[in-house]
């Protein structure tokens, strides 16, 4: 069997990591096996954290509701709000009164006064 010369398939497959790892700082984008380990390492990180924002942004969302509601005695909590809105079948995720709230508490007020009042 013929000796098979690995140089032109090994760089390019080591430049591809290269160009991952080129922000990196350090050994960490100049070393073949650090480079391999940290691309493992963040490709793990970015997966684990894709859940991990999506909890986050939820959480954050119910805070702001939570903080307008009980800042104008709307219906005194969060969770009054969101059992009514299911109720009433109206189809807002968590986002929606979140930026509402933000931008204009009044008319977050008015919705969930709406709410209150097709009871």
């Amino acid at each position: 069997m013929t000796r098979v010369r690995r140089g032109y398939t090994a760089r390019r497959r080591r430049t591809k990591i290269r160009l991952f790892a080129s922000t990196f700082r350090g050994a960490h984008s100049r070393l073949t096996r650090t480079i391999t380990q940290q691309k493992m390492r963040a490709l793990a990180s970015s997966h684990r954290d894709r859940g991990r924002q999506k909890r986050d942004f939820r959480r954050l969302w119910i805070t702001r509701i939570n903080a307008v509601t009980r800042e104008n005695k709307v219906l005194y909590s969060y969770s009054k709000i969101i059992k009514n809105l299911y109720k009433k079948q109206l189809l807002l995720n968590r986002k929606i009164p979140a930026q509402i709230a933000i931008s204009n508490k009044n008319c977050l007020y008015m919705i969930s006064k709406r709410i209150i009042k097709f009871k």
